[in-house]
């Protein structure tokens, strides 16, 4: 009977132990993972939104319209312009009349077409208080194309060349031909245009010079 219950015993043993090894290796295994925190990845930081390296440049700033040109400068009065048969004259030589000054170019077509309009204008202002020039800015050496173009639209003004400083002064910062100016007799710009309108430019002129006389 006491082998019986001991070999029942050792049986019993030989079941359980397995069990209780495995429990033993789960705990001991259990033991260092109870300790370990469970943390938040870190993640990198963000950093500051930089300008690119490169930046688009920035849309300049709008140009502005050249001031207008309110009176003529002494300069401009003073100076000594050329004729097309080497005399001289002054616009300061005009004083207390009205001035129209034509900008004009042997080249130009607008202006080939402009002469005839303001030629009409010239002859109903006869023997008023009004004088009509219009300069060039050509060179000199370009005399006999000048020459041609004068008398092919029998252009009736005092006709002298604008030297580069004069045409600068004048045009005022508008790089085209023709262009119109209308001065008053004491010298203030009444009108200044850029350009020909078929069928206006005389009556625009016109205009000009009857507000210039008041």
């Amino acid at each position: 009977m006491r082998y019986l219950c001991c070999a029942l015993h050792t049986r019993l043993i030989m079941k359980v132990l397995p069990i209780l090894l495995l429990l033993v290796a789960c705990a001991a295994n259990a033991i260092p993972q109870s300790g370990r925190r469970v943390t938040t990845p870190r993640t990198a930081p963000i950093a500051p939104i930089q300008p690119p390296t490169n930046p688009e440049p920035e849309a300049p700033p709008p140009k502005t319209a050249a001031s207008a040109l309110m009176f003529l400068p002494e300069s401009v009065l003073e100076r000594r312009l050329k004729t097309l048969d080497n005399k001289h004259f002054r616009l300061g030589d005009f004083h207390g009349k009205v001035l129209v000054i034509n900008l004009w170019a042997s080249w130009c077509g607008p202006c080939r077409s402009e002469v005839p309009e303001y030629e009409r204008v010239r002859k109903d202002y006869l023997g008023r208080e009004v004088e009509f020039i219009g300069l060039t800015p050509e060179e000199p050496s370009e005399l006999e194309r000048v020459n041609k173009f004068v008398r092919q639209t029998n252009f009736g003004f005092l006709i002298g060349w604008a030297d580069d400083e004069t045409a600068r002064i004048l045009m005022n910062g508008r790089q085209s031909i023709p262009q119109t100016l209308v001065i008053d007799s004491r010298g203030a710009v009444v009108s200044h245009w850029s350009g020909y309108a078929r069928g206006r430019s005389a009556t625009r002129l016109r205009d000009a010079i009857d507000n210039a006389l008041k």
